[in-house]
């Protein structure tokens, strides 16, 4: 069994206009001196990484790493969950998700699908000159329109929707592929990935591409009411990273799941402060030490209520605590009495 590393912190939350959290440098040293040993770097952050810079120079990338660990972390994975949104949207949702664009691709939906996988390739490129061997990401959504159907889906849309996500992925899967990187699939609401029967149909539609894998992520599983442990029983050979997340569902007699398009404060089910909410971590760092699941514990801050400074404090040392260093033998051995196969027979009556 491996030890989980940690704790690290998804830097999208905080990054900012204002000190620390303006600067590359000064927002990882301020996590650093929270207690993480690393930090996962959104790339829609360009003020924080130029990921075509990355991928085209080994150069850059050893002297950008080389900046990171000189204030106290590791770069754990790059993320790109707002690139990879782009991959597949929805027409219904174009003018929304223009604003993860360029100004300039904005109404341009072909050419803005376009660049997102270039992006996505370059990223995978700047993941292998940093040393890094898993990506983050979101699907996209072609079909997330239909979730709860009415009228009924045609037959067949299902299966056609897919395989066009699959066709869309390809390209860059392989491209990760090429370069010795996983890509890691948040499984989230809003996204055609976002329980493990989904994960199933496009692995299957991607004729089960070894570098589509899993972020584990039980926040999202509070809020749909799946049993995220059992989930870590099913998936486990497929997560390779986790983000330590919590989460709360209160149900009422006026709104459960889809919340009434409520805020954020008033829905039965809401994103909390790790530690705040009913997310069970210390069964969840029991089952993934089990399984033997090789990730960092990153933490990604959401919360309506609780200021993130306090929430990224807090959480240094509730991950610290929640990680088990793997035993490396038996609690048992002190018993033990050695034996070979003539013992053996002898216990077992067969002489």
């Amino acid at each position: 069994m491996k030890t989980i590393k940690g704790p690290a912190i998804f830097l999208a939350q905080f990054a900012g206009d204002e000190p620390p959290f303006n600067d590359l440098e000064s927002i990882c040293k301020w996590a650093a001196d929270l207690g993480y040993k690393g930090v996962q770097i959104p790339t829609w952050e360009t003020g924080l990484i130029d990921v075509k810079k990355l991928a085209e120079s080994k150069t850059f990338a050893d002297e950008y790493k080389g900046k990171i660990e000189e204030t106290g972390v590791v770069i754990t994975e790059l993320a790109s969950h707002l690139i990879g949104q782009l991959v597949a949207v929805h027409p219904a949702y174009d003018t929304m998700f223009d604003a993860f664009a360029p100004q300039e691709l904005h109404g341009k939906p072909k050419e803005r699908q376009k660049w997102a996988v270039e992006q996505l390739k370059y990223t995978a490129k700047a993941s292998k000159n940093l040393g890094l061997d898993a990506h983050i990401t979101f699907s996209g959504a072609l079909m997330w329109h239909t979730v709860y159907p009415w009228p009924q889906r045609p037959a067949g849309l299902v299966e056609d929707g897919f395989e066009a996500l699959a066709k869309m992925w390809k390209p860059v899967l392989d491209e990760f592929d090429e370069n010795g990187v996983d890509v890691c699939y948040e499984l989230h609401p809003g996204e055609d990935l976002h329980d493990g029967i989904t994960y199933e149909k496009f692995l299957e539609a991607t004729d089960n591409h070894r570098r589509a894998r899993i972020l584990y992520d039980p926040s999202h599983f509070v809020l749909q009411q799946l049993d995220y442990l059992e989930f870590i029983d099913i998936y486990h050979d497929y997560i390779e990273a986790f983000h330590v997340k919590d989460a709360e569902f209160n149900p009422t007699g006026r709104a459960g799941v889809y919340g009434g398009y409520q805020s954020w404060i008033d829905r039965p089910g809401r994103f909390r402060s790790i530690g705040d909410g009913q997310v069970d971590f210390r069964s969840i760092f029991t089952k993934l030490s089990q399984y033997d699941v090789d990730c960092w514990a990153v933490l990604e801050w959401e919360c309506c209520i609780k200021h993130p400074e306090q929430g990224a404090r807090e959480g240094a040392k509730l991950i610290s605590d929640y990680i088990i260093q793997v035993t490396e033998k038996a609690f048992d051995d002190f018993a033990g009495g050695g034996g070979d196969t003539e013992l053996n027979k002898k216990i077992l009556g067969l002489d």
